[in-house]
């Protein structure tokens, strides 16, 4: 197991390394001239060329690529070319915002995703199955961004359950905060749920059909507890798979979503450095998504060996 993870992390850190190339490399490729941006359209050539030796734009991309790369691992990403805050400060005021967001879509999606994978299982055949395929079927068809509006026409403007928009810091009022994120987060947890449901039952259903089931359904054990002593724990290994596949997506992917209830978080703040070319940001920003994924990916095949010791057993032989 110690081998490993090991080999996992020594795989990670080449994967970053890489990832720091195509990030820079990329964000160099975007159209545009970030000086041009930050000076104006009307701003004469000289004051143009200042302000891109200011950024350290006239050295050579290798020269560019190591004043990068220190720095990233310093935890300094410069500064912002339009605003001129530092990079770290808007990270640190908007990551908060989409980390709980996507925090709270994915306990929802879980919740929600399981509960109706095993009433699908365990009601096959009959309407409560129908009804949760149904469920599944909207999830997956429906844009998240459709949901957001009708959700904000509907449940916010109409009956008034939920505000339209604004956020409220969890450190402040956690109450207020998770009841403000409460529609953001179903809306965004939606399409996960439908994935989690989909791949819950069709786990579920491989397992009843193992030996290991019907010699427990042979000693007498009735289908209720079989299914959720052997079918549920065997079906949480594909739901920590999603997860972990989906978290890093729904941090990044979550621009539409805050876009729709104003919601001061990461998307808005990448959307925002990409139309101004301010390359400190969307380096910062790329880079911070690219290592999160890394991690979220290492962190499940661990637990894949608390869920399932006989993974723990290969990975260690």
């Amino acid at each position: 197991m110690t081998r490993y993870l090991l080999t996992r992390l020594w795989q990670s850190a080449v994967t970053v390394v890489i990832a720091s190339i195509v990030v820079f490399w990329g964000v160099r490729q975007l159209p545009g001239d970030p000086a041009l941006a930050l000076a104006g359209e009307e701003a004469t050539p000289e004051r143009v060329a200042a302000i891109r030796a200011d950024l350290g734009l006239d050295d050579s991309l290798l020269v560019q690529y190591g004043r990068f790369v220190g720095n990233s691992v310093r935890g300094d990403f410069g500064e912002s070319t339009r605003t001129g805050t530092p990079v770290t400060e808007l990270i640190g005021a908007t990551l908060p915002v989409t980390l709980w967001l996507a925090l709270y879509a994915i306990a929802v999606a879980v919740v929600v995703g399981v509960a109706l994978g095993v009433v699908a299982e365990r009601y096959r055949g009959r309407w409560p199955e129908w009804m949760a395929n149904a469920a599944a079927l909207v999830g997956l068809s429906v844009p998240n961004f459709w949901l957001g509006i009708l959700a904000i026409l509907w449940l916010a403007a109409g009956l008034g359950l939920f505000p339209a928009s604004g956020y409220v810091p969890v450190a402040e009022n956690p109450a207020s905060a998770f009841y403000h994120l409460t529609l953001p987060a179903l809306i965004l947890g939606t399409s996960l749920a439908a994935v989690i449901m989909r791949q819950t039952r069709a786990s579920m259903i491989e397992t009843m059909k193992t030996d290991y089931v019907r010699t427990a359904r042979a000693k007498g054990l009735g289908r209720g507890r079989v299914l959720m002593r052997y079918g549920l724990r065997n079906s949480m290994i594909v739901v920590v798979t999603i997860v972990g596949l989906q978290l890093g997506g729904l941090i990044s992917g979550a621009v539409v979503t805050e876009r729709i209830f104003a919601l001061p978080g990461f998307g808005k703040l990448t959307l925002d450095s990409v139309f101004t070319r301010d390359y400190p940001v969307i380096q910062a920003v790329v880079l911070i998504i690219t290592v999160g994924y890394i991690v979220i990916n290492l962190a499940v095949d661990v637990l894949y060996s608390v869920i399932n010791p006989r993974i723990r057993v290969g990975g260690a032989s």
